[in-house]
């Protein structure tokens, strides 16, 4: 074997050791180094930050079932005297890859107070949520989930059945209870099908890696005016899920508009039932 060989030997045999160490190194490894105050620097110019723990709550297992298929939910705390609102939140999973998983933008009249998707989580690591209120001021919370591998795993569908459900909506609204529908308050869910690939994964048949291919880009509204937005990065899981809560304008149509990293886009509108439930 020559020289260069044995070095690519090596090479292998070394980012395989990573790859399948026990998560209980891969847990020491990531305590010992913390990412957040570059990042804050990257994603926030190192903007201030603020306890948020009377603003915002992040739910998350705290040890993942499925590291491609995490939940997580974001809930306002502000309280209805609160004059302040929130306008973004900035879910950062901070060892993942490409840290900054969502950025979530609310219409300043939807007073949207929770937010569900589902995220990869490639190893054991802080989560943090940073909401921008309307007094500009940052507040960040966190939370810690233990999984591992979520970014590399593979896709639950094969290529072929992911292309042919690529771009397809589905609008969910869900029964409200009785002061909540009289006060305009909705439960709704908006599911796409796409593979949002990460460009970690692996095509099992040619074993090269799949490029990054997912929505970037996801707009909802009622009558033009923004309920909620998404900027996606390779953390959201395949078939992208975004349940919500907020409150109707009364609008008889509700509209969805996504775009992905090829520019496809995507756009759908669906009949609102008015009685909210």
């Amino acid at each position: 074997m020559t020289g260069l060989s044995l070095f690519r030997a090596a090479l292998i045999g070394a980012l395989l050791t990573i790859a399948f160490a026990p998560a209980k190194a891969d847990e020491t490894r990531n305590q010992s180094y913390d990412p957040w105050p570059g990042l804050v620097q990257d994603i926030f110019a190192n903007r201030p930050m603020n306890d948020g723990s009377d603003v915002l709550a992040i739910e998350m297992p705290v040890r993942a079932e499925d590291a491609s298929l995490v939940p997580v939910t974001l809930r306002s705390k502000l309280g209805p005297v609160d004059s302040r609102r929130i306008k973004t939140i900035t879910l950062v999973i901070d060892q993942n890859p490409a840290p900054m998983a969502a950025k979530f933008t609310l219409g300043s009249d939807a007073n949207v107070t929770a937010i569900s998707t589902r995220v990869r989580v490639n190893s054991y690591t802080n989560v943090h949520a940073v909401a921008e209120l309307s007094d500009g001021q940052l507040y960040v919370i966190k939370t810690y989930v233990k999984a591992s591998g979520g970014c590399s795993a593979p896709a639950a569908k094969n290529p072929d059945e992911a292309k042919a459900h690529i771009g397809q909506m589905r609008y969910r609204q869900f029964a409200q209870a009785a002061d909540g529908a009289s006060s305009g308050m909705r439960e709704a869910q908006i599911m796409i099908g796409h593979p949002n690939n990460s460009g970690l994964q692996m095509d099992q048949l040619t074993q090269l890696y799949i490029p990054a291919f997912f929505i970037d880009q996801l707009q909802l509204s009622e009558d033009g005016n923004l309920v909620l937005a998404m900027e996606g990065g390779i953390s959201i899981s395949e078939d992208p899920n975004i349940r919500f809560t907020y409150v109707s304008n009364g609008a008889k149509r509700f509209r969805a508009e996504a775009k992905d990293t090829q520019g496809h886009v995507f756009e759908h509108e669906w009949p609102v039932d008015g009685s909210g439930t």
